[in-house]
């Protein structure tokens, strides 16, 4: 931090920490949690040993464990790819238990207690790998309270998760606060995300930890508007594809004995704005995974995308070229400690990583997007020395750096502040008054859709 840090947490407080993309706020946790270098040992909660009782999580829009290097961005679509030896839902929640202490009647309440909030218990016997954004983060926390922490810092707990859900970990972490003296700590990038138990609110500014205050948020000053815009949307452009873009013809998608879509119709036209919802587990992302050519399923189903049956001799290549695209898998198969420019610019190749070096005219158009999304700046940082919202506006720019025809955006504001979101909201717009633009917009908040909607799909969890 650029300052001393003085933070001290009073018995029965909850505190939210708050701050804008890039200001210190996982800095910050790093200090409280001893995993700072420069500050190990700054941290005393009274405890006899002061970092046994302390739990932290975060949620990046990331898939499998923090460690697993065995990830890639198709695996969740290729059963066959999937060891026997995968552990499962239920497998691994019950090592945490087990972990965690003594088997009682008490915690074998309070984990049935869990499961039943959550809606855990159909998936206990489903891989760690199969599951869903939301999904995760649910068995991310029930696995994190098995350990009965006495203070649980959590980064980002409502990122992925659909309103039903928000309001029931809302439910269960003040269930916890108030009648299992468990005290909690949250990092919002949303202000309007702190709960009503939380007791104050810390702001981190400009890498300054700002003075505890009551939970009174205060208000994120500027606006961040439209950067340095880099299309003429003014000028009209004809359609560059006529027809449907999407058609699904009663397409079922099944994994074992789960039936994830099951007769599904769809048709998506040029210049159309879908917005995608539903339930953690509907299928979202599995239905997203068919039209970006990433589930081999698709080659059973009766689909067309771009005019082309698939399986009629199109590549995966021919799709993906016209198609931008960001989501919580690609942010996680991002593990590549590369700079922002060269992140941009492997959207050209559509490659995870850079592997055809870039012309300078390439590069210059990546500088323009990265400045489009306000980070400009960062063009030579490493991407893994950004913050995980930084990182995400990287990864928007990535994804409208080829100004493609299909623009897919699941949860493109995910750990954004409340000033970019609504910037790149602007942004959307702006981009979607071309009329040879579609768009498919995945969000579990309303009102994070851009106002150039105009079709929607509900999907219904089996």
């Amino acid at each position: 931090m650029a300052e001393p840090v003085n933070f001290t947490l009073e018995e029965g407080e909850h505190i939210a920490i708050i701050g804008r993309n890039g200001s210190g706020k996982s800095m910050f946790v790093d200090i409280l949690t001893g995993r700072h270098p420069a500050f190990p040992d700054m941290v005393k909660y009274g405890f006899n040993e002061p970092y046994n009782n302390l739990k932290h999580i975060t949620f990046r829009d990331t898939y499998g464990g923090d460690n697993d290097k065995t990830y890639f961005l198709q695996q969740r679509w290729n059963q066959m790819e999937i060891d026997e030896e995968t552990p499962t839902v239920g497998s691994k929640l019950e090592e945490a238990y087990k972990l965690a202490g003594e088997d009682t009647p008490e915690r074998r309440a309070l984990q049935q207690h869990i499961y039943e909030l959550f809606h855990l218990e159909p998936l206990l016997d489903k891989y760690i790998i199969l599951l869903s954004s939301g999904e995760l983060r649910k068995y991310k926390l029930a696995s994190s309270l098995f350990t009965n922490p006495k203070v649980l810092i959590m980064e980002n707990p409502f990122i992925g998760l659909d309103a039903d859900t928000r309001d029931q970990l809302k439910a269960l972490m003040t269930m916890l606060a108030k009648e299992q003296g468990l005290q909690i700590i949250l990092v919002l990038a949303k202000t309007d995300e702190i709960p009503d138990f939380i007791t104050h609110i810390v702001e981190v500014k400009e890498m300054k930890v700002l003075p505890k205050v009551e939970n009174k948020p205060p208000k994120l000053g500027g606006d961040r508007g439209l950067n340095n815009r880099i299309f003429d949307s003014s000028d009209p452009q004809p359609p560059k594809l006529g027809g449907s873009i999407i058609r699904f013809n009663k397409v079922s998608i099944r994994y074992g004995e789960r039936t994830i879509l099951k007769d599904l119709d769809w048709t998506v036209h040029q210049g159309e704005h879908w917005s995608l919802s539903g339930q953690n587990g509907s299928g979202k992302s599995t239905l997203l995974s068919l039209v970006c050519a990433d589930n081999p399923q698709s080659y059973a189903c009766d689909i067309s995308l771009f005019g082309h049956k698939r399986g009629s001799g199109e590549s995966i290549w021919d799709i993906k070229r016209h198609i931008g695209y960001v989501s919580p898998e690609m942010h996680r198969s991002y593990k590549q400690n590369i700079p922002a420019l060269q992140i941009v610019a492997s959207g050209l190749k559509d490659s995870v990583g850079l592997y055809v070096r870039p012309t300078e005219a390439e590069k210059e158009q990546c500088r323009k997007w990265l400045t489009t999304f306000g980070v400009g700046d960062l063009a030579d940082r490493k991407f893994m020395e950004m913050s995980s919202g930084e990182q995400r506006l990287v990864l928007l720019a990535r994804a409208f750096v080829k100004e493609p025809d299909l623009l897919i955006l699941d949860e493109p504001l995910h750990g954004l502040d409340d000033l970019n979101r609504k910037m790149v909201k602007d942004l959307v717009d702006e981009y979607c008054k071309n009329p040879a633009v579609t768009l498919i917009y995945v969000t579990h908040y309303q009102e994070e859709l851009p106002h150039c909607i105009d079709h929607a799909l509900f999907l219904e969890r089996h």
